[in-house]
């Protein structure tokens, strides 16, 4: 019984996810034809309770559960309302916290600033094209299912940071051959369309085995490198076992039908054009073209600066992953230069403050007048329709210039949001991925060359690195059933194997047993995480015959341990403690570096599970010791 609706203002809904028991049971209860029908129903009187909350109190709701024990939890971001519901008691309010705030995170990686505007995204997530919405809202669906389940099974889901496969020569060999040889020979090649190589790295399974960034490169963000491992699993889903034969790898390796010609376009069902639109989900999406890269937005200090993603399956399992900066790039790094602007000065109108002192803090109005009408004129010159902006611009000079307009007050709101919401089209005419032509991408035999050079490379070592994947890391101490280490300054983790699989065996053994352990330690980081939010550093509590201990710390550069500070708590509302969510961790470095400024501050976190034999004061010598041990594998270069 779960479902994960996307709705504006209107209660019109942009999107909804739901299981198979939750529709049934909505549609025993509806009986419309249409189930978007039934859908919009169920949820209209809330969406419009929420909206006359927000217009009449200023507050709205964050969660409320029914007589029937269904939890809804709600959170408004912009104009864009998102709730989502459990009923069979597999979730808390925080597991559907977070999959609302990853849910905001994927929009954002597959949209950019285009989710800066309700108007903008609203036609990105319903196009009124019946198949084309289709197509998004199979791709967002398939997304929401992976990521839940990589956060039921993947223990780097769980915790939200990306897991290294230890074996430091490998790794250094293999980022040497990225940077000296394939990042170099795609970016020396004419058909490369204009576009650029900026980050390689290689995946197994969901574990990073190397990672290249050239030096033209912004830094890619662990939020957004979790996003991305989201994405190829969705592509390609881990479905290998261990006992699996090489034999049986090569027979299934997928290489030479990755290339293959894009299909001719199904025809349309014949039947009521009402019916066709509102059951989506009987329509048959087109195979995609499996050469076209996909459109990414990836954080950077200025923007959501659009890239191209290209996922290229070595063998099953094995995913080489290529990032390019395209063509026309730096338009978003101006676009979001006056958004910023126009954010800014909307905030300061909404302040109370008016004239010069609404300017306040930013450059020149005159400068940036210049400018934004500079840019304006080279958008036309580029075949990008910028009259409405150009409207929205007279409108808005007109009003703060003239001398018969209001100037910088509370009147010139209106005008600065349409400018908002004009800049964010213009981006979106650039970027959206609808607009990418069949010759912006690196050419198929370009692609295919990246493809066999570092199968060339890696073909010795890929039975090792499948098996590698599913037992990564062992640690020998008494009593100490399992462990996760975590550097949050980097956003990666170390952990033993946990596959609860009767086929597979892992350090804890298969089966039941490893399954048992498995809800220890999802219920120790949960745990774990709900303190923290309260501002607990150090957890330590007894469970039948079990012991969790959790500890959160932060060094210099040396490995010197500093000082324990009070960590704030966060609100109630607030946005669930991980990475994928609100990166709540670069939060805290950035909190605790305002008293170290003169050094780099590290964050290290230690999960561990002991049998509750194990006298205390040994428990908390093999924490430290193994954290001690850890220490020096996490220096690997590999981000």
């Amino acid at each position: 019984m779960k479902c994960l609706l996307l709705a504006n203002e209107s209660a019109e809904v942009l999107f909804y996810w739901t299981d198979t028991e939750f529709e049934q049971r909505v549609q025993e209860q509806y009986g419309l034809p249409a189930f978007e029908d039934s859908i919009n129903t169920l949820f209209a009187p809330i969406i419009i309770s929420c909206s006359t909350m927000v217009d009449r109190l200023g507050d709205n709701y964050t969660s409320f559960s029914t007589e029937n024990n269904h939890i809804y939890v709600l959170h408004q971001f912009e104009e864009c309302l998102y709730i989502a519901v459990n009923g069979d008691g597999d979730e808390t309010e925080e597991d559907l916290k977070r999959k609302i705030f990853v849910m905001k995170k994927l929009t954002e990686i597959m949209f950019g600033m285009v989710t800066f505007s309700g108007a903008l995204l609203r036609k990105e997530l319903r196009p009124q094209d019946t198949e084309q919405r289709n197509r998004l809202w199979k791709k967002l669906r398939s997304l929401l299912e992976t990521y839940s389940r990589l956060r039921e099974n993947d223990q780097s889901f769980l915790v939200e940071a990306v897991e290294r496969l230890i074996h430091p020569t490998l790794c250094e060999q293999c980022i040497e051959f990225l940077e000296r040889r394939l990042v170099q020979q795609i970016n020396s090649n004419m058909d490369r369309m204009g576009e650029e190589v900026l980050h390689a790295f290689i995946l197994v399974h969901t574990k990073l085995l190397a990672f290249y960034s050239s030096r033209n490169a912004s830094n890619l963000y662990s939020s957004d490198l979790l996003a991305l491992i989201i994405l190829v699993q969705d592509l390609y889903p881990s479905k290998i076992n261990l006992d699996e034969t090489s034999e049986e790898l090569e027979s299934s390796s997928v290489p030479e039908v990755f290339y293959t010609p894009e299909p001719s376009p199904p025809e349309r069902e014949s039947g009521d054009k009402n019916m066709a639109e509102d059951s989506l989900q009987t329509l048959e999406a087109p195979t995609p073209d499996p050469s076209a890269p996909s459109r990414v937005f990836l954080e950077s200090k200025e923007c959501p600066m659009p890239h191209s993603m290209y996922c290229l399956p070595l063998w099953p399992g094995i995913t080489l992953v290529l990032l390019t900066k395209i063509p026309n790039s730096h338009v978003a790094t101006s676009v979001c230069y006056f958004l910023e602007a126009f954010v800014k000065l909307e905030k300061r109108l909404c302040e109370g403050h008016e004239g010069a002192a609404a300017m306040r803090g930013q450059p020149s109005v005159q400068e940036q007048r210049s400018r934004l009408e500079k840019l304006i004129k080279t958008w036309a010159g580029m075949d990008i329709q910028t009259s409405q902006l150009q409207n929205a611009w007279t409108d808005f000079k007109n009003k703060a210039f003239s001398r018969s307009g209001s100037g910088f007050t509370r009147d010139l709101l209106p005008s600065c949001r349409n400018m908002k919401t004009q800049l964010c089209g213009v981006y979106r005419q650039f970027f959206a991925a609808e607009c990418m032509g069949s010759s912006q991408r690196l050419a198929p035999h370009l692609q295919e060359r990246a493809l066999s050079m570092v199968q060339e490379k890696l073909m010795d070592w890929k039975d090792f690195l499948l098996v590698k994947s599913k037992r990564n890391i062992t640690m020998e101490f008494p009593g100490l059933i399992h462990f996760i280490y975590v550097d949050r300054s980097n956003g990666q983790m170390i952990a033993p194997s946990l596959n609860v699989t009767d086929r597979t065996v892992s350090e804890l053994g298969k089966g039941p047993l490893a399954d048992f352990i498995k809800k220890k330690v999802w219920s120790l980081v949960a745990t774990a995480q709900r303190y923290l939010q309260k501002g607990y550093a150090t957890v330590t509590l007894r469970d039948g015959d079990y012991f969790y201990c959790y500890f959160l710390w932060f060094e210099n550069e040396t490995g010197y341990k500093l000082e324990v500070i009070d960590i704030p708590s966060s609100p109630d509302d607030g946005a669930p403690v991980g990475m994928l969510t609100c990166d709540y961790y670069r939060k805290l470095l950035r909190y605790y570096s305002k008293k170290h400024q003169n050094e780099v501050v590290k964050c290290y976190e230690l999960f561990t599970v002991h049998l509750g034999v194990i006298p205390n004061e040994y428990i908390l010598q093999h924490c430290s010791q193994l954290a001690r041990k850890l220490w020096e594998p996490t220096r690997i270069p590999l981000l």
